[in-house]
Protein backbone atom coordinates (compact mmCIF):
# COMPACT_ATOMS: atom_id res chain seq x y z
CA UNK A 1 0.00 0.00 0.00
CA UNK A 2 1.17 3.53 -0.76
CA UNK A 3 1.67 6.51 1.61
CA UNK A 4 -0.72 8.79 1.51
CA UNK A 5 0.32 12.38 -0.77
CA UNK A 6 1.13 15.02 1.71
CA UNK A 7 -1.07 18.32 2.19
CA UNK A 8 0.15 21.73 2.34
CA UNK A 9 -1.99 24.73 2.14
CA UNK A 10 -0.91 28.63 2.91
CA UNK A 11 -3.27 30.33 5.67
CA UNK A 12 -4.98 33.03 6.07
CA UNK A 13 -7.68 33.91 8.63
CA UNK A 14 -11.31 33.65 7.28
CA UNK A 15 -13.67 36.62 6.75
CA UNK A 16 -16.78 34.87 7.04
CA UNK A 17 -16.12 34.11 11.10
CA UNK A 18 -16.69 37.78 12.15
CA UNK A 19 -19.65 37.92 10.29
CA UNK A 20 -21.24 34.98 11.63
CA UNK A 21 -20.15 35.94 15.29
CA UNK A 22 -21.94 39.41 14.43
CA UNK A 23 -25.19 37.68 13.42
CA UNK A 24 -24.95 35.57 16.96
CA UNK A 25 -24.76 38.51 18.82
CA UNK A 26 -27.77 40.68 16.81
CA UNK A 27 -30.21 37.53 18.09
CA UNK A 28 -28.79 36.96 21.43
CA UNK A 29 -29.26 40.78 21.58
CA UNK A 30 -33.03 40.15 20.24
CA UNK A 31 -33.93 37.17 22.65
CA UNK A 32 -32.26 39.47 25.14
CA UNK A 33 -34.90 42.57 24.73
CA UNK A 34 -37.73 40.17 24.33
CA UNK A 35 -37.21 38.21 27.62
CA UNK A 36 -39.11 38.97 30.27
CA UNK A 37 -36.72 39.90 33.26
CA UNK A 38 -36.03 43.19 34.65
CA UNK A 39 -34.43 45.78 32.57
CA UNK A 40 -31.46 45.90 34.47
CA UNK A 41 -31.14 42.19 34.06
CA UNK A 42 -32.23 42.71 30.62
CA UNK A 43 -28.84 45.28 30.59
CA UNK A 44 -26.72 42.94 32.73
CA UNK A 45 -26.95 40.36 30.39
CA UNK A 46 -26.75 42.60 26.90
CA UNK A 47 -23.40 43.63 28.01
CA UNK A 48 -22.15 40.35 28.78
CA UNK A 49 -23.27 39.45 25.66
CA UNK A 50 -21.12 42.38 24.00
CA UNK A 51 -17.79 41.65 26.14
CA UNK A 52 -18.06 38.02 24.96
CA UNK A 53 -18.29 39.32 21.40
CA UNK A 54 -15.41 41.70 21.69
CA UNK A 55 -13.28 39.02 23.64
CA UNK A 56 -13.95 36.92 20.62
CA UNK A 57 -13.44 39.58 18.08
CA UNK A 58 -10.37 41.26 19.15
CA UNK A 59 -8.30 38.36 21.14
CA UNK A 60 -4.80 37.50 19.59
CA UNK A 61 -5.50 35.03 17.17
CA UNK A 62 -2.96 32.92 15.47
CA UNK A 63 -2.36 35.43 12.72
CA UNK A 64 1.63 34.22 12.63
CA UNK A 65 0.40 31.20 10.99
CA UNK A 66 0.72 31.74 7.30
CA UNK A 67 1.02 28.00 6.05
CA UNK A 68 0.18 24.84 7.22
CA UNK A 69 1.66 20.70 5.88
CA UNK A 70 0.45 17.17 6.76
CA UNK A 71 2.96 15.15 5.70
CA UNK A 72 2.38 11.65 4.29
CA UNK A 73 3.97 10.01 7.31
CA UNK A 74 1.40 12.06 9.70
CA UNK A 75 3.65 14.84 10.88
CA UNK A 76 2.25 17.86 10.76
CA UNK A 77 4.73 21.31 10.15
CA UNK A 78 3.14 25.21 10.43
CA UNK A 79 4.67 28.61 8.92
CA UNK A 80 4.57 31.37 11.78
CA UNK A 81 5.77 34.37 10.06
CA UNK A 82 9.34 35.35 10.93
CA UNK A 83 10.22 31.54 12.19
CA UNK A 84 10.13 29.81 9.14
CA UNK A 85 8.72 26.33 10.09
CA UNK A 86 7.93 24.87 12.92
CA UNK A 87 7.26 20.93 13.73
CA UNK A 88 3.77 20.44 15.30
CA UNK A 89 1.21 17.38 16.38
CA UNK A 90 -2.35 17.84 15.96
CA UNK A 91 -4.16 17.81 19.10
CA UNK A 92 -8.08 17.84 17.69
CA UNK A 93 -10.23 18.47 14.37
CA UNK A 94 -13.64 19.11 13.55
CA UNK A 95 -15.48 18.95 10.87
CA UNK A 96 -18.47 21.37 10.81
CA UNK A 97 -20.21 21.13 7.64
CA UNK A 98 -17.67 23.05 4.75
CA UNK A 99 -15.36 23.98 7.88
CA UNK A 100 -12.12 21.66 9.07
CA UNK A 101 -11.24 23.32 12.65
CA UNK A 102 -7.67 21.85 13.40
CA UNK A 103 -6.11 22.46 16.60
CA UNK A 104 -2.32 22.27 16.54
CA UNK A 105 0.21 22.43 19.36
CA UNK A 106 4.51 23.02 18.82
CA UNK A 107 7.15 22.06 21.00
CA UNK A 108 6.94 25.12 22.84
CA UNK A 109 2.86 24.20 23.90
CA UNK A 110 1.63 27.18 21.57
CA UNK A 111 -1.23 26.32 19.96
CA UNK A 112 -2.25 27.13 16.75
CA UNK A 113 -6.27 27.05 16.27
CA UNK A 114 -7.02 26.87 12.03
CA UNK A 115 -10.28 27.11 10.38
CA UNK A 116 -10.90 26.38 6.87
CA UNK A 117 -13.53 27.39 5.09
CA UNK A 118 -15.36 28.30 2.05
CA UNK A 119 -13.64 31.62 1.77
CA UNK A 120 -9.90 31.08 3.30
CA UNK A 121 -8.86 28.01 1.28
CA UNK A 122 -9.58 25.43 -1.90
CA UNK A 123 -12.42 22.92 -1.25
CA UNK A 124 -10.52 20.48 -2.27
CA UNK A 125 -7.94 20.97 0.43
CA UNK A 126 -10.68 21.10 2.56
CA UNK A 127 -11.86 17.57 0.86
CA UNK A 128 -8.54 15.66 1.22
CA UNK A 129 -8.45 16.83 4.88
CA UNK A 130 -11.67 15.41 5.31
CA UNK A 131 -10.87 12.43 3.75
CA UNK A 132 -7.51 11.95 5.91
CA UNK A 133 -9.07 12.81 9.04
CA UNK A 134 -11.93 9.89 8.63
CA UNK A 135 -9.17 7.62 8.05
CA UNK A 136 -7.11 8.84 11.26
CA UNK A 137 -9.82 8.92 13.70
CA UNK A 138 -10.93 5.58 12.17
CA UNK A 139 -7.14 3.58 13.06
Amino acid sequence: MTSAPAIGFEYRPSRLLPRLLAAALMLALLAIAGCGLAGWAKLLLAVAALACWLRAILRPGDTGVTAAGWAGDGGWTLRRAGEGDVATILSSSRVLGAFVLLRLRDGERRTATLLLGPDNSDADIRRRLRMRLALAKSA
